[in-house]
């Protein structure tokens, strides 16, 4: 069956800069199965499938899968559905807000131009990490237990262990984890610096350990940490994607409520039909 799919490009400074994101828009009736055979097959960190909502004030539901499983909550899938929803519907317009059904709830989205953000949800699990914990992750990235200033559990889907460095430089030195843990770490820049913090996600799943390019998942769950201890006050804007030849900028807010915002650029790059 014929079915709309459009690829594309989420939190880069330009297009083809930031993550891309495979989206099947028609995806009725597919089995997950076919769902996850496809992901595998795009070999992208996210492949998501868009369906019908199940409940009345979500605009759509998506199904978020990385080649080897089936995730509850996403950022990055989280801004590109959105898109790739607004665009195939035929009423992309300068501004909307959008409601997206998920494994984790209702995800609450804003649009203004190219710009998507998503309203952070409550993490599944938070809390200081056990030392022998953050001792196999020190040993995992091939640094010294005293590099890592603190860490903590900031679950909200994908299972992150948050990691605080010293500085974005040491972030940008570290070498791919062979660890099972999927590890998010971030290092402050100097004050007056236009980014707040460098990010890296090593994101591990069945035996398999890569670096995502850009991670609004990790990005979110890393501001509810960072604004929660008094480390950062937003608004302010993270980098992340240098290491693996990205320029990835993610924006983070906090509005009246208290509730964490986090987004960034998002550009359709292609739009055809896939045979599925």
């Amino acid at each position: 069956m014929r079915r709309r799919f459009l690829q594309v490009d989420v939190f880069g400074e330009h297009p083809y800069e930031g993550n891309p994101l495979a989206v099947v828009v028609d995806a009725e009736g597919l089995t997950t199965a076919e769902m996850q055979a496809f992901a595998h097959w795009t070999n992208l960190s996210e492949t998501t499938f868009l369906l019908s909502p199940t409940h009345a004030d979500a605009d759509y539901r998506v199904r978020i899968f990385t080649p080897t499983e089936e995730l509850p909550f996403a950022g990055h899938p989280t801004l590109g559905s959105a898109a790739a929803w607004l665009t195939t519907q035929g009423h992309m317009r300068t501004s909307v807000d959008l409601v997206q059904e998920c494994e984790v709830g209702r995800v609450e989205i804003r649009h203004q131009d190219d710009v998507f953000s998503f309203k952070a949800p409550p993490l599944m699990r938070s809390g200081a990490a056990d030392e022998h914990v953050i001792a196999e992750a020190a040993g995992a990235l091939s640094i010294h237990r005293s590099s890592i200033i603190d860490a903590e559990w900031i679950d909200n889907g994908p299972g992150w262990l948050g990691l605080l460095l010293e500085s974005a430089d040491e972030v940008l030195a570290l070498t791919s984890p062979t660890s099972g843990l999927s590890l998010g770490v971030a290092g402050a820049y100097p004050p007056g610096s236009p980014f707040a913090y460098e990010v890296r996600a090593f994101y591990s799943s069945h035996g398999i350990t890569m670096e995502d390019p850009v991670t609004g998942s990790l990005n979110a769950s890393l501001a509810q940490w960072m604004i929660a201890s008094g480390r950062f006050s937003a608004p302010y804007r993270v980098c992340q994607g240098k290491a693996v030849g990205r320029n990835g900028i993610v924006s983070v807010d906090v509005d009246e409520g208290g509730d964490v915002w986090v987004g960034g650029n998002v550009a359709v790059c292609v739009s055809g039909e896939v045979d599925l």
